[in-house]
């Protein structure tokens, strides 16, 4: 599989030029106006991950592809996308407005993580299809990041910062779970995350980081230096699935995605994924998806 696209890469893929203060101390960001794209325009771009963020204002009909999922965009709508998940956008009618930025993760250094908002997680909700009076006030929010990003003030920055955050507490308040309802023991919500954040610093799978090493919970509570059944307790308590289940789900995700997007064969797949042998990974397969691994990739 392709490894992931950097920054650099971005801006001589779309723009053909480099900024200067690309890799400087306080980070990097950027805003672009959705241009709309001629007929002799490529209407996708490759699937891949980036190593950094993006937030995208996107008005017109389109289709986004996260790993194993497959998104359309009905009319408008405001999306994340960050380095963890592979994605790519297909465009399926003329984009007629909209803007996005691109920032790193250093750009938030000292003032916050992106990936601890649900927004940014590989499991949170990453689209949002959105009403026209909502579109009116995202716009509303990327011209004040224009305007700022070309002013002379000299904290303008912090307030970028700020105009994101904004960006991401919009979605998070039109998300229809109420996890951020519960008010969980702390000691097991840590826990819990940093199950979570040892099981996705695994994926996804490529030539650069080939192979899984945790494949059970005690593999993990081993780890995370905790009994097993603390660890089951904890995951249980805050996501209400098991530790194995988590585990299952996210190595499914992620047999798909090969299987769709790589050139490995099933064997190769099998041992990325941990499988001793590829007849248990056959079998695991067909147990969650109803069909082989061959039949998946070939549909």
């Amino acid at each position: 599989m392709d490894t992931s696209e950097t920054i650099e890469e971005l801006y001589k893929r779309k723009f053909n030029w480099m900024p200067e203060n690309l890799r400087n101390e306080i980070g990097h960001f950027n805003i672009f106006r959705l241009e709309p794209l001629s007929d002799n325009e490529p209407r996708e771009i490759p699937y891949r991950r980036r190593d950094f963020y993006k937030i995208m204002l996107v008005v017109g009909n389109s289709k986004v592809h996260y790993a194993d999922k497959i998104i359309e965009v009905k009319k408008q709508a405001l999306a994340f996308s960050n380095p963890q998940i592979p994605y790519k956008w297909e465009h399926l009618d003329n984009i007629r407005d909209g803007a996005y930025c691109i920032f790193n993760k250093h750009f938030f250094n000292q003032f916050g993580n992106p990936d601890h908002y649900r927004v940014f997680q590989p499991d949170g909700t990453h689209v949002f299809e959105l009403t026209d009076e909502e579109v009116l006030k995202l716009k509303g929010i990327f011209e004040r990041m224009f305007e700022e990003l070309n002013s002379e003030y000299i904290h303008k920055y912090d307030v970028l910062r700020n105009l994101v955050f904004e960006l991401m507490h919009f979605a998070m308040k039109m998300q229809s779970d109420n996890l951020s309802a519960r008010q969980p023991a702390k000691a097991s919500q840590r826990i819990s995350a940093m199950f979570v954040e040892l099981l996705e610093r695994q994926f996804p799978i490529e030539e650069a980081h080939p192979r899984i090493n945790f494949r059970s919970a005690s593999d993990f509570a081993s780890q995370l230096n905790v009994h097993v059944n603390h660890l089951n307790r904890a995951v249980k308590e805050i996501t209400q699935k098991t530790t194995s289940q988590l585990i299952a789900e996210r190595v499914l995700r992620e047999a798909k995605v090969l299987l769709r997007h790589s050139n490995w064969n099933v064997s190769e797949i099998a041992d990325a994924l941990g499988f001793t042998e590829v007849t248990h990974f056959n079998n695991f397969f067909r147990k969650h998806t109803g069909q082989s691994p061959g039949k998946f990739r070939n549909v």
